[in-house]
């Protein structure tokens, strides 16, 4: 019978091991984020350089190489047209990934783990051969070139992001509201919209952000698509490093750091909401006691 008795809560922490990561773990974590973060910051001060090429240190302190971007018709024209096709790969991927998430984790189905692996194939896949099969393809087409092309090409490499970050949402989400909601008298169209969507909504906008940044930031695919007439802002990066070496490209490159940190620190801040959604969504629950009426 004494030996069935539970241990008293100060002997279960005591034998329980120490939690957490070691000061010896977390050094070596910062040593290795330093390490990989330190190229990005070199290239903050690279860009107010006051001198004509990329030198380190700068030699003096300038917005000339802001100002320069801005005045330039070919950055702006693919500054735009970045911002054109990751807008529209966003809606497409978010309208595509979502129906196709819920889908995945509400049925069960044959050839379902081959379907889930066929989605987000564009993830494991090489992205030189993703890019060379549709240059391929889009040139049999006479594609190449077209911004259209482009966004279609992205959105086949963006709707996994999409269907990851909502399927995590669901996965945590308790079907028994949306029976509570039908039950009381809701049609299964506005049961998704008042109940279901409120609580996976922040999901779907991280998984949304993340096809922007997939789009905003891709160059590979875009380099053997885009042609001569749908120059994206990473190819046009890609081609001043061959051609230009001027500050320009510190200055363009500081402006995607700091849009890109912010985005991502608008996913997680969504992906930190969604949990709260869901954990409050369980804790208001009534206890199934109650629920049976006593």
């Amino acid at each position: 019978m004494s030996s069935d008795k539970p241990e008293p809560p100060a002997v279960r922490r005591a034998a329980s091991p120490r939690s957490g990561p070691g000061l010896g773990v977390t050094l070596l974590a910062a040593l290795v984020l330093l390490y990989l973060v330190f190229p990005i910051l070199v290239v903050i001060p690279l860009s107010f350089s006051a001198g004509t090429y990329l030198s380190f240190p700068p030699p003096g302190f300038s917005f000339r190489w802001y100002e320069n971007f801005l005045g330039r018709s070919d950055w702006l024209g693919a500054a735009s047209l970045s911002l054109w096709v990751a807008g529209a790969v966003m809606v497409l991927a978010t309208a595509l990934g979502a129906p196709a998430a819920l889908a995945l984790v509400r049925t069960s189905f044959r050839g379902k783990n081959f379907l889930v692996g066929f989605i987000v194939s564009p993830l494991i896949a090489p992205v030189i051969i993703v890019a060379i099969g549709i240059y391929f393809f889009y040139a049999r087409l006479g594609l190449v070139g077209n911004p259209f092309a482009l966004v279609i090409a992205h959105t086949a490499l963006a709707v996994p992001f999409v269907v990851i970050n909502v399927s995590a949402t669901l996965q945590g989400f308790d079907e028994r509201l949306e029976q509570a909601a039908m039950n009381l008298g809701a049609t299964p169209w506005r049961t998704f919209w008042q109940v279901t969507f409120p609580i996976i909504r922040p999901g779907v906008l991280a998984g949304a952000l993340f096809a922007f940044i997939s789009s905003f930031d891709e160059l590979v695919v875009a380099l053997f698509v885009s042609g001569t007439s749908a120059v994206t802002l990473p190819r046009k990066m890609w081609e001043s490093i061959r051609f230009e070496i001027d500050p320009t490209i510190a200055a363009v490159s500081t402006i995607l750091i700091v849009l890109t940190g912010v985005l991502f620190l608008s996913a997680e801040l969504l992906r930190q909401r969604s949990e709260r959604l869901r954990s409050s969504a369980v804790l208001a629950e009534p206890p199934k006691d109650a629920m049976r009426g006593g």
